[in-house]
């Protein structure tokens, strides 16, 4: 069988490195990939690899797929989604996997998502929509300037704003609707009251009519130990979580998928693909703070090496319409993901670094480091982004996965990295 894998970063070398795990895969592409995509081997002795094709390149992608007679295509990242990727390859009678154009609005359009909750009984945080300053404000400033000031569109992961008082929500609003740092994403914003209380990650894979749910994850969005400085797209995380019973995920799941799917049938959004709901575990309930609607990165660094499922064939199961029939397996043990990233990063990075200590990284058991921003520059591996390496660790708890990732960062050097050294605190100080 033949595979395309779309997307460069981190999440993208992580679904090469599992996908290419299955004995049915004779062929593996990832366009445009990373230095590390082009590192993994298939079964068969086969490496995989990259194609010189943007993300958003759709043209491309698909007559690149027609060429080489792809038999399955697994898109990664929340641009091409939005852009329709998977309904152009579809009208062309070609499989892939992830949400249509349609379905993927609830990640594209933070207004839709919002109010798609709203309607269909779906727990959030009061919130208001703008698309002019004045508006905005005075809605910010009846929640006491406490809220997250959104761009309503894909900003890369970095488009939320977090204010603790009318000044900060003030100068958040300016910054998005004023003077338009997200661009056309930010032309509408969502202006959502500051929830409190622990915020985890949850997973659910979907076929149209049935979700299958993920163990728990926790991810670190802040730059800074102790959740200072901007947002980003993600500095670590770690699964599972130990914020919720087996039980307790299971309560959580139905509160919030169950509606989801009520409403997706009742609005005809045959949603294919994963659906990443971010949630706030409050004093009121379970919250949804936004919805995502592909693997979130670095969760996906966590998540995939714990899932003992041959992933092509869940990935199968969800665009046939027949995930009923799947049960996924976990291991039991616990995994954390360090991300490593440019200086500069989330604002301008500095590209072209030298990486060393990849191979004696690598070599340490019980690790995998995934490559995100990286670039092959006269035989050597470089940075070429903002979050430039995921290492990843596994082990029986928390604090051997977390020393394991952390012994295998010491051992990577590049000029100008930074990297949070608090991924998965919360879930020691919670007594793991």
């Amino acid at each position: 069988m033949k595979v395309l894998v779309i997307g460069s970063g981190g999440r993208e070398h992580a679904l090469v490195w599992k996908l290419a795990q299955s004995p049915r895969i004779d062929e593996m592409w990832c366009a445009p990939g990373n230095a590390g995509t082009e590192l993994e081997v298939l079964p068969n002795g086969r490496p995989v690899r990259n194609v010189p094709l943007s993300a958003e390149d759709l043209p491309g992608l698909l007559a690149f797929a027609r060429r080489e007679s792809v038999d399955f295509t697994v898109v990664g990242p929340d641009n091409p989604l939005a852009l329709g990727v998977v309904d152009l390859f579809q009208e062309a009678g070609l499989r892939i996997w992830g949400p249509n154009r349609k379905a993927a609005l609830f990640e594209a359009s933070k207004s839709f998502s919002q109010d798609f909750m709203e309607r269909h009984g779906i727990p959030t945080a009061r919130s208001g929509v703008f698309q002019e300053a004045d508006a905005a404000r005075r809605f910010a400033a009846e929640l006491g300037g406490r809220c997250a000031v959104k761009a309503d569109g894909l900003a890369l992961g970095k488009g939320v704003l977090l204010a603790h008082s009318v000044a900060e929500a003030d100068a958040a609003i300016d910054e998005i609707l004023v003077r338009n740092a997200f661009g056309r994403a930010g032309a509408t914003v969502v202006i959502q009251e500051l929830l409190e209380g622990m915020e985890i990650s949850l997973h659910a894979l979907c076929d149209g009519t049935t979700a299958r749910l993920f163990p728990t994850a926790q991810d670190h969005k802040r730059i800074f130990d102790g959740d200072r400085g901007p947002n980003t797209g993600g500095m670590g995380a770690y699964s599972p979580a130990p914020f919720l019973s087996a039980a307790e995920l299971e309560s959580v799941g139905r509160s919030i998928l169950e509606p989801w799917l009520r409403g997706c049938a009742a609005e005809g959004i045959d949603f294919r693909g994963l659906l990443y709901p971010g949630v706030m575990l409050t004093a009121a309930g379970p919250k949804v703070l936004e919805f995502n609607a592909r693997f979130g990165d670095p969760e996906t660094q966590a998540y995939l090496p714990r899932i003992e499922n041959d992933l092509l064939e869940v990935f199968e199961a969800c665009v046939d319409g027949c995930l009923e029939r799947v049960e996924l397996r976990w291991s039991p043990e616990t995994t954390v993901c360090v991300v490593i990233a440019s200086e500069g990063y989330p604002g301008t990075v500095v590209k072209g670094r030298v990486i060393e200590g990849l191979d004696a990284a690598a070599a340490l058991p019980f690790v995998k480091v995934f490559h995100a921003g990286t670039a092959k520059s006269d035989g050597k591996v470089v940075a070429n982004g903002g979050r430039v390496l995921g290492v990843t660790a596994w082990g029986p708890d928390l604090t051997t996965a977390r020393a394991r990732a952390y012994e295998a960062c010491s051992r990577i050097r590049f000029e100008g990295m930074q990297l949070r050294s608090d991924i998965g605190a919360k879930g020691l100080n919670k007594g793991q």
